[in-house]
């Protein structure tokens, strides 16, 4: 059996921290310093199971609940905005989203790091569509949003018996997730980062199920979902996370509800 090569580590480390966050990898100061480098970027970041875009989205969905750093989640976002693996006007989108699934505080927060790190690279300020710019029939976005609901969760949602579910039929579903600045699969790992953060177990496992069941996320994606979500959650939290994916996948494949 070959060992492997700590400086080798180190030195993949580096440059993948480097390249994620378009910035010279500072050298490490500190083991959690260095465990960013050895063991972050250097065995998470470059692994084949997910592409390097769900791994931004997930990381700044995390980085942004968890409170982490500005240098932290500034860096998730240089790094996808130089790289130009998600544009301006889809971050836009993303803080969004995120305020639905993580409180509009955490949607803020988002936003202003985005306008911080647009405003150093110098970009232009991204136009974005309003959320309904024509006038509408209340009774129709009921409608639309129900249908929305069906599409994505991939099973019936209730009734608009109370305000928030109201909430759910007509905004989230019936205009967000009905906007056309972010494709469904990234407005999934978006989702599924706020929903794990929220403890919640029913929205927990109908949304794992969901990503898989509507064709977004296969069950393989979704295990390295856990370990990129772990990195900003913790490791009990993700521990979590892993046994709703193993049920859900379980679901997914003997062909069951996710609530079976």
């Amino acid at each position: 059996m070959s060992l492997l090569d700590p400086q080798e580590r180190s030195a993949r480390g580096a440059a993948f921290q480097t390249e994620v966050t378009a910035a010279p990898a500072p050298d490490p100061a500190t083991p959690v310093e260095g465990s960013w480098r050895d063991f972050v970027f250097a065995e998470v970041w470059n692994r084949p199971g997910l592409e390097r875009r769900a791994r931004y989205l997930v990381s700044i969905a995390g980085a942004t609940i968890s409170g982490a750093q500005d240098s932290v989640l500034d860096g998730y976002l240089r790094g996808a905005l130089v790289g130009q693996v998600i544009s301006l006007a889809e971050l836009r989108e993303t803080a969004l989203h995120l305020a639905v699934y993580a409180g509009w505080p955490k949607g803020q927060d988002l936003d202003r790091a985005i306008t911080r790190v647009a405003g150093e690279l110098g970009l232009a300020p991204a136009p974005w569509p309003p959320i309904r710019g024509d006038a509408w029939d209340p009774d129709i976005r009921t409608a639309q949003g129900m249908a929305e609901f069906t599409t994505t969760m991939t099973f019936s949602g209730g009734p608009s018996i109370s305000p928030f579910l109201e909430a759910i039929n007509n905004f989230v579903f019936g205009e967000m997730w009905c906007r056309p600045g972010l494709d469904q699969r990234s407005r999934r790992w978006i989702t599924l980062v706020g929903v794990c953060e929220s403890c919640a177990d029913t929205p927990i496992r109908s949304h794992i199920y969901a990503a898989m069941a509507s064709g977004n996320c296969t069950p393989e994606e979704m295990q390295e979902f856990v370990l990129q979500y772990g990195i900003h959650a913790g490791w009990p939290k993700a521990s979590a996370i892993q046994g709703a994916v193993w049920a859900m996948s379980k679901n997914f494949a003997a062909g069951l509800p996710w609530n079976a």
